[in-house]
């Protein structure tokens, strides 16, 4: 059974569920970041989905990526990144960057503590989100 990692609800705003993944929007409003969550027990790496699922993670990446871009913040460069070294449970970032973000040009993990969305930007931003999703 899959059971989604508690880290993930307090860091961010579930957006609903795609094909294979649970969709997350990150809540930090400095980077337009989507969260990509395979719905499959106990996976920890890619190697961990059958090819049928990492080809549709592939398309819901794809996806997301045009959904960080319909945040309304501009992307210079689109990063993907399954990392997994703070919470093991499979998962995919899909994380908007502009040079000059607070970040630039290193990683964002670790860089600073999140900037939470305020409500109605956070309301904006879901609703973005899961439009470009089509949820």
């Amino acid at each position: 059974m899959f059971d989604l990692d508690p880290a993930f609800v307090a860091t961010s705003q579930a957006l609903g569920d795609l094909a294979l993944s649970h969709a997350r929007l990150q809540d930090d409003a400095r980077y337009p970041w989507i969260v990509l969550i395979p719905r499959v027990a106990a996976a920890r790496e890619l190697e961990d989905l059958s090819p049928a699922d990492l080809a549709i993670l592939t398309d819901e990446i794809l996806a997301a990526g045009r959904a960080v871009r319909a945040l309304g913040v501009q992307v210079d460069k689109l990063n993907v990144g399954a990392l997994g070294n703070v919470t093991p449970q499979l998962h995919v970032h899909v994380l908007g960057r502009r040079v000059g973000d607070a970040a630039w040009p290193g990683p964002v993990w670790g860089h600073s503590p999140a900037r939470p969305y305020g409500p109605e930007a956070l309301t904006s931003a879901v609703a973005a989100a899961r439009r470009a999703l089509g949820l």
